[in-house]
């Protein structure tokens, strides 16, 4: 078995152990106690919002879409979890919890389910990776992107409209944190080597840092690689070297017109915004997934960040938390040494931007929805949800965090729950212009009992409604 990083003059050799993550309950609040996070949250509800069930027996749904006259557009990955068959498929779902097959054999995992002036925009995930227009009954697929980045970690994710009609999406990091590792084994939705690496949005000078691992493509059993940042797995980078700014790249936010046309670069270092949407006032919202401690670069408690993103900023990713350096003592890793700088030229970069709202480490925040300005209570204010840790994986150990809603109020940005208990791996949040009410996907039971191994269960995925206002 791998055992802790060893530093050498060139290269880094990653092996792996298990470690622990304190966390004390008290007084009806939580209170994680990981390297100097400290992120508190009411235990109580805003409101004792009961959940309605809509629709079930989906497998493993990431995205929700909702039409003006109520209709529901739920996008399955196609992950092959649990029996569940391969490719992705998109169901038209009546409240009554009739539901059409509209399209199928999507490649997988689709990550983005987007209706916009009566059309159905789809991201694909698998490679190649794409973004799609159809019609609202399925039909007449238009191709917008093609071959974007990957395979790898993250995917391309969801888009979404800005009100000049610009199309806006994200697009994953290939790997955890820069360096690709033998990680890629121990994710359900890729175990696979060799897989893409990661091109950066700006020009970027590289430390030379290398990472030394067994591999797993020569037939002997002892031999090593030693791979560096922005390069393919075995190959070495050296102090000084230059990569240039690619189109598209990854761990960034692009942007193009409805019809793929004039793509361009809005923002780079967010490591996978997942969830991205506007606020009424026009302003760009991120929910970025924080790296996790594992692979050949392990970082250790890092939050999942809220942004705003602006055009030509810098989110810190492969060498910043938010604002925070990842030399900061509160990411030292259990599972190898803490990780240095990938990058020398941070001066000839933005400087790196500072979330609005860190959520406590390892809860996956995802997708998110805005209160409709129409509604008194809460308009403006933000529901997240909360996908949950996927401990050993991600992480050493750990409670079950996340696997809830959370609301967060734009005036501090802060955050506090409100559907705690109920559901398994809520993943999307939508309201609904004909009812106005709050209606929450539930990805479905998916664990990881220990490292490298998946339990998941097909058709355990489900579709909720939540009346928040009584």
């Amino acid at each position: 078995m791998l055992r802790p990083a060893v530093q050498t003059d060139s290269c880094t050799f990653i092996r792996s152990e298990f470690g622990e993550l304190r966390f004390q309950i008290s007084d009806f609040k939580f209170r994680f106690l990981i390297s100097g996070y400290d992120a508190r949250m009411t235990s109580q509800n805003d409101d004792r919002a009961a959940l309605e069930l809509i629709a079930e027996e989906l497998s493993f749904p990431t995205s929700l879409a909702i039409g003006e006259d109520g209709a529901f557009y739920v996008a399955e990955s196609g992950l092959p979890f649990g029996g569940a068959p391969p490719g992705g498929r998109i169901w038209r779902v009546e409240s009554n919890a009739q539901r059409t097959l509209l399209i199928e054999n999507l490649r997988p995992p689709v990550n983005g389910l987007t209706l916009h002036r009566g059309h159905l925009y789809v991201s694909e995930g698998g490679h190649p990776a794409r973004i799609s227009r159809f019609d609202p009954d399925g039909n007449g697929q238009t191709v917008i992107l093609d071959n974007l980045p990957g395979p790898g970690n993250y995917h391309t994710n969801m888009v979404a409209f800005a009100p000049d009609g610009k199309l806006y999406f994200s697009q994953g990091a290939m790997t955890n944190a820069g360096v690709i590792g033998l990680d890629a084994y121990e994710l359900g939705w890729l175990r696979r080597l060799p897989h893409g690496y990661d091109l950066p949005g700006y020009d970027v000078v590289l430390n030379g840092v290398n990472v030394e691992t067994l591999n797993p493509l020569s037939n002997d059993d002892n031999a090593t690689a030693c791979t560096g940042a922005f390069v393919p797995f075995g190959e070495r980078t050296t102090p000084g070297q230059r990569v240039a700014a690619q189109m598209p790249c990854t761990a960034s936010v692009m942007r193009c017109n409805a019809d793929g046309g004039e793509l361009e670069l809005v923002a780079w270092g967010l490591r996978n915004a997942y969830g991205l949407g506007f606020l009424p006032d026009g302003r760009l919202l991120g929910v970025d997934q924080g790296a996790d401690d594992r692979g050949s670069r392990p970082v250790g408690n890092v939050p999942d960040m809220l942004f705003e993103v602006r055009s030509g900023a810098w989110y810190g990713w492969p060498d910043f938390i938010g604002n925070v350096p990842i030399t900061d003592p509160r990411y030292q890793p259990v599972r190898g040494e803490a990780p240095t700088f990938l990058l020398a030229n941070h001066d000839a970069l933005p400087a790196p931007e500072k979330p609005l709202l860190r959520f406590p480490p390892h809860t996956a925040a995802v997708k998110f929805a805005v209160v409709p300005a129409g509604k008194a209570r809460w308009a403006g204010h933000l529901f997240v949800a909360l996908f949950g840790t996927e401990v050993p994986m991600t992480a050493p150990s750990g409670p079950k965090v996340g696997r809830s809603v959370v609301r967060v109020d734009p005036s501090d940005w802060s955050m506090h729950p409100f559907v705690q208990d109920g559901l398994l791996r809520p993943i999307d949040v939508r309201f609904n212009p004909a009812d106005g009410a709050l209606y929450i996907l539930d990805f479905g039971s998916f664990e990881m009992p220990d490292k490298g191994r998946l339990s998941a269960e097909a058709n355990s995925g489900k579709l909720w409604r939540c009346a928040l206002w009584k």
